[in-house]
């Protein structure tokens, strides 16, 4: 459901968004110009949150916008923008044209003028943020009576909220034709074309800087004539000429790297268009080789194959897609930050992490998620040193991250970041000593624990740092039993450190009192001994989920609990839905969270949660920007001691 028009509780709205739930525009798609077989100038358009067929939008592009345009996603939420296009006679007589129209999605009827491109050309991408809109690469086509073109490499751009010409931004990194593009707010991105020959290279820019495209990675196969969108975390490109072509790739935006595959189209085919809002993305039209009118979408969270729409009012190929609430445009407002950052309010935060399973791939990515709403997590930014098995404390207000694997080296570096602000962690200070292989750490919101790990020889080792005074970490005590892979977690007076590996695996449940230093006091066991599970707390209750149990391959789905301020063994809570080991504990001091880790046969983007204060299995929360394991977890929810 679009947010525009409402009266919203700042609150309630702030919890929408940083649940990736929060969108601008009513999620009206539009889908322009192409070819019937003749070129056509209409505007159809469709309500992307629920299926069926598409209609008229009650007007038309300008007269020489017809056929292949192919702009994709430019515009905001309040007026969408098309570039270029062919005159509406049929090639051979058909020329480039260098117009640019707009409309207001709100309002039916023709385009009017905007300015025109810094150059002619038809089989361009184009993609947008709230403010900018940048046209990419295309055709020159002089049209008769001697036909001839020429591919370009031009980028340039328009203000949308300003009429006038386009202004030159850079160049794609080849002079190109028939691109998908993606993006985000921040970065946008073509996929694959036609330089002389279909490709796979993927190009991105930094939508505000202007400058010259630069590598992003390859798509899994060479593709041309196909169509992209997504949200503000994945860009998926569909379709294609080589076939034609059904599958689909998946891109993380903020990452540069290669495509993988997403699933497959309803339809094998090439030249169709495509659009989004944040939670679900349409593919229309294209040829196979005859001209169809097959709509379909896909869940954006979910890999997967597409599923039937509906049809557009009629057959057509080189159309191209838009939408008021388009994965290039920001999730909402952000209020003024005295509004936007409410500490305590259930920012919670995944630490690396490998995306590549055991100890390879070592990613420095934070991200993020809103404890208080179901949604998918988000990029936050990054770590000073990528790197996995790492342990993490929290104030209200700072994160901070120590130790572990990078990549093949231990290491005693710790690194903060500040939790209101998107942005890249800085450094710390360091570990009494080097190790890896922790799960979280302790924290009474103003002192933060690290406890454990391995040397690679397990560690009794318990380190404190003040979480607001930049140093290192001075000698807190010692565990009652050395172990690494324990999952520790907090009230506001004691931290509880459960299960490790000794390296058999431990039910081991030891303590400390945060505030003080020594050494730690038996608690009582687990109910079944594993380590690297996944820990979160209330201020009176605590939990340990999954893990790896009896053999390193042995991965588990208990999820155990404990009274903290008692002492003694620990009671049976429920079920995760799949078992896992390595995933990261996030918690407020209503809801525990566990994401990614590992299942069989790899790394995974699940996140569960469960209700602290009761018993029961788990329910799915969504997924993560990227499946990884390895990590461990924040929240400016202090890690259950801030009540809600």
């Amino acid at each position: 459901m679009s947010n525009s028009g409402k009266v919203w509780d700042i609150r309630e709205a702030y919890k929408k968004q940083r649940g990736n739930q929060w969108s601008l525009g009513s999620s009206k798609g539009f889908f322009i110009s192409g070819t019937t077989p003749s070129a056509v100038r209409d505007i159809t358009t469709i309500n992307i949150n629920t299926t069926g067929n598409a209609s008229d939008f009650g007007g038309d592009v300008l007269v020489g916008q017809g056929g292949a345009g192919k702009g994709c996603n430019a515009g905001s939420p309040t007026r969408i923008v098309y570039g270029g296009g062919s005159t509406v006679p049929a090639a051979p007589a058909n020329t480039s044209s260098n117009q640019i129209s707009y409309f207001v999605p709100t309002s039916s009827g023709n385009a009017a003028d905007f300015g025109d491109l810094t150059n002619r050309r038809n089989g361009l991408g184009s993609l947008s943020n709230n403010t900018r809109a940048l046209f990419g690469g295309g055709y020159d086509y002089a049209g008769a009576p001697a036909p001839s073109g020429t591919r370009k490499d031009i980028i340039d751009f328009i203000t949308i909220q300003s009429l006038g010409n386009a202004v030159d931004f850079g160049d794609l990194q080849q002079a190109k034709t028939q691109m998908a593009t993606c993006g985000s707010n921040v970065r946008g991105i073509w996929a694959g074309g036609h330089t002389g020959s279909t490709i796979d290279q993927i190009d991105f820019v930094t939508i505000a800087s202007a400058g010259n495209a630069a590598d992003f990675g390859d798509l899994s196969a060479i593709s041309e004539s196909f169509a992209g969108s997504g949200d503000n975390i994945k860009g998926i490109v569909g379709g294609g000429n080589q076939g034609p072509y059904a599958g689909m790739d998946v891109l993380t935006i903020a990452t540069t790297g290669n495509g993988s595959d997403f699933g497959d189209l309803t339809t094998a085919r090439r030249d169709l268009g495509s659009t989004s809002n944040q939670i679900r993305q349409v593919f229309a039209g294209g040829a196979a080789p005859s001209i169809t009118n097959v709509i379909d979408f896909i869940t954006i969270a979910n890999l997967g194959n597409a599923s039937d729409f509906g049809d557009l009012t009629a057959a057509n190929r080189g159309l191209s897609g838009s939408s008021d609430s388009h994965n290039g445009l920001e999730l909402g407002f952000f209020p003024r930050e005295s509004v936007t950052y409410m500490p305590g309010s259930g920012r919670g935060f995944i630490n690396p992490g490998t995306n590549s399973g055991g100890s390879g791939g070592s990613i420095n990515r934070i991200q993020m998620i809103f404890v208080p709403t179901l949604g998918n997590a988000l990029d936050f930014g990054d770590l000073s040193v990528a790197r996995q098995l790492v342990a993490a404390t929290n104030s209200l207000t700072r994160s901070c991250v120590a130790g572990g694997e990078s990549p093949s080296s231990i290491i005693n570096t710790i690194d903060s970041y500040e939790m209101q602000s998107l942005g890249n962690a800085a450094d710390f200070g360091d570990l009494t000593a080097a190790r890896r292989s922790f799960n979280n750490g302790g924290t009474n919101g103003s002192r933060g624990t690290f406890h454990g790990g391995n040397t690679p020889s397990a560690s009794d080792v318990i380190d404190y740092i003040t979480i607001s005074s930049v140093g290192n970490a001075t000698d807190f005590g010692n565990l009652t039993v050395a172990r690494d892979g324990s999952g520790t977690l907090s009230s506001p007076t004691r931290t509880v450190s459960g299960g490790g590996g000794t390296p058999s695996k431990s039910n081991v449940i030891d303590y400390i009192t945060t505030a003080s230093t020594g050494d730690a006091t038996d608690f009582g066991d687990l109910t079944v001994a594993r380590n690297l599970n996944s820990p979160v707390s209330s201020t009176t209750r605590g939990a340990w989920i999954a893990g790896y149990g009896t053999s390193p391959a042995t991965r588990t789905d208990t999820i155990d609990y404990v009274t903290i301020a008692s002492t003694g063994n620990a009671t049976d809570f429920g079920d995760l839905a799949q078992a896992r080991a390595a995933g990261a504990g996030i918690s407020n001091n209503t809801r525990g969270v566990h994401a990614g880790g590992e299942v069989p046969g790899g790394d995974t983007t699940q996140i569960e949660f469960i209700t602290i204060a009761s018993t029961g299995n788990s329910s799915d929360f969504g997924d993560l920007v990227e499946a990884c394991q390895y990590l461990s977890g924040t929240c400016d929810a202090n890690s259950g001691l801030q009540s809600s």
